[in-house]
């Protein structure tokens, strides 16, 4: 996906989800360069026990998950700065020195500075691994995935399939499935359900690092689609717990009247005081929850890992 049509496809999100109401914007615009470091920063706060509780699962399965799927590629959806892959990337190294063989590393992520310093690093740091880096948006239709030799191992981590509401991961699941080849894996990291206050906290952080990532969503329309009246400051960050849907949702709430023009939509936009943005939903699931989704897919679960604290999941199925 060139530059242009990632212009293209924000202009188009933002012409479709801007004047509904509430207006909504896709969770992925959230993620630029910027918006991939403040994540980061993010998940090294207290608050914030997702990212430390995946990594624990991964430390301490990603030789079992290497060994189990004896895949020679792992695409990962998403990568962002593909930091807990590496602890896979180890394991799958390791193991392809063992048997003599090569293995591949496909980050696949929307944002074109993210990916390519990404790729860098990982060249640099892997040397005895081709990394493949792909610009793309694997939540449109007619997915592919590079082809190999071997199983491929495609993976979704972070907790970030909570961003799909119910009916949007149906058809991400029945895209992916139809994307992999019959004895192809693939490995979900997912937030369970629990209490709403730490819940709440892990998005309301005290340091206001999750605010800042909310809010840089603004700046990203601002620059990528020519926007003029249009303010950082002029938005609140908002994190609150949707008991009906089981999900924590983020807004942007206008602290005053917001009159915008977007040059690259030539439309006028308003937003009233008081107003709200929805910028990001993320759904936590009870433990067998997406058992039933994946097997409808296609993809019967192989096996599942938890943390210590049964706060996080990690899900290996197989098409």
């Amino acid at each position: 996906m060139t530059a242009t049509t990632a212009d293209s496809a924000l202009a188009a999100d933002a012409a479709a989800g801007l004047w509904q109401d509430p207006p909504v914007l896709p969770t992925k615009w959230l993620y630029d360069e910027r918006g991939s470091k403040l994540f980061d920063e993010i998940t090294f706060l207290p608050e914030y026990y997702p990212t430390r509780r995946e990594t624990a699962i991964l430390a301490a399965h990603a030789a079992d998950i290497a060994a189990t799927t004896d895949a020679t590629m792992m695409v990962e959806l998403g990568s962002g700065t593909s930091t807990k892959t590496r602890l896979l990337l180890d394991a799958f190294a390791a193991r392809a020195t063992e048997l003599g063989r090569a293995f591949t590393y496909v980050p696949v992520d929307v944002s074109e500075e993210m990916l390519s310093g990404t790729a860098d690093v990982l060249e640099a740091d892997y040397p005895t691994l081709t990394i493949e880096p792909v610009l793309a948006d694997f939540t449109e239709p007619g997915l592919r995935l590079p082809e190999t030799d071997g199983p491929r191992l495609a993976a979704f981590l972070g907790g970030t399939i909570g961003n799909f509401d119910d009916s949007a991961r149906r058809v991400f699941f029945t895209r992916l499935s139809e994307a992999l080849s019959p004895g192809d894996y693939f490995l979900l990291g997912a937030d369970r359900i629990k209490d709403t206050g730490r819940l709440v906290a892990a998005y309301n952080d005290k340091a206001g690092v999750t605010a800042d990532f909310n809010k840089n969503m603004i700046e990203v329309l601002r620059r990528g689609l020519d926007a003029s009246g249009l303010y950082v400051d002029d938005f609140d960050h908002i994190a609150r717990w949707n008991p009906k849907r089981h999900r924590i949702e983020m807004w942007l709430h206008a602290r005053r009247d917001v009159h915008a023009h977007f040059g690259a939509l030539d439309s006028d936009w308003t937003l009233p005081a008081g107003a709200e943005i929805l910028t990001e939903i993320s759904t936590k699931f009870a433990p067998d929850q997406l058992a039933g989704e994946l097997s409808q897919a296609e993809l019967p679960v192989v096996e599942t890992w938890t943390d210590d604290a049964h706060d996080f999941q990690v899900t290996l199925s197989r098409r």
